[in-house]
């Protein structure tokens, strides 16, 4: 498919349809294309925005849905949705890697699924959305593409939800994504899931339930505490303790 029809496809996936497809092409250009491209602007002041619009979309939303929560349950509501793990996430649920101009460096060295780039440019598109069709578009698109991650974090704020810690984690130590492969066996009114997480190619966790995401928050759980225990001397303490080793050396 070529670059064009990428960015047709992108827009047909959020639901919006731009008067000016240019502004849409404009959130995929990532600065590595711009340094072999000197004429093209990077997506940077469209990632400035669309955190803006972002951010207020979901304040705004939290804040009329849920007037029974507090001012700091609304805060860690939105900052469960708000982040760059779940912006990654949604851009790679879009498959917006596909559709990004990067630099044939950036391109070779897997720069399409790298958890930063996909989470700026989600910024930047609903940026674009918010300048194509106003805020009421951006706002629709928005709640699209988040609505379903506020009502999971509003029924229990993070605290169980392994998919996302696995995204922090795996974002932290390797720059990549999750992928979950899902089978299921039973007859359909009774079915049975089986998921696998892999992370950078290999089988990190599995797990099983009687729905798509009671199996995949079971293999996300496994994964987790896997990576906890590989990486459990990374703490800050010994971060502190080393870097104190290094002024006294």
């Amino acid at each position: 498919m070529s670059r064009a029809d990428e960015v047709v496809r992108v827009a047909a996936e959020l639901g919006h349809t731009f008067a000016d497809l240019a502004q849409l092409e404009a959130a995929l250009v990532h600065r590595s294309f711009c340094a072999e491209n000197p004429a093209a602007s990077s997506n940077e002041r469209l990632e400035f925005l669309g955190d803006a619009v972002l951010g207020l979309s979901v304040t705004d939303h939290i804040f009329e849905a849920y007037p029974e929560l507090p001012e700091g349950e609304l805060a860690k509501l939105r900052a469960s949705v708000v982040n760059a793990e779940v912006l990654a996430a949604v851009a790679d649920e879009l498959d917006l890697g596909s559709a990004l101009f990067l630099g044939k460096g950036e391109d070779a060295s897997g720069g399409r699924e790298k958890p930063s780039i996909l989470a700026d440019a989600m910024e930047a598109v609903i940026a674009a959305v918010y300048l194509d069709g106003g805020w009421a578009a951006a706002d629709g698109v928005v709640l699209r593409l988040l609505g379903d991650r506020i009502r999971e974090g509003e029924d229990a704020p993070g605290e169980g939800d392994y998919k996302t810690r696995l995204q922090e984690l795996a974002a932290r130590y390797f720059d990549q994504l999750p992928r979950y492969q899902l089978r299921a066996d039973g007859p359909d009114h009774s079915k049975h899931f089986y998921a696998t997480v892999t992370l950078r190619g290999e089988a990190y966790g599995q797990g099983e339930g009687r729905s798509k995401k009671q199996a995949e928050q079971a293999a996300a759980r496994a994964a987790w505490q896997r990576l906890q225990e590989e990486h459990s001397a990374d703490t800050p303490e010994m971060a502190t303790s080393s870097a104190g080793e290094g002024k006294d050396a």
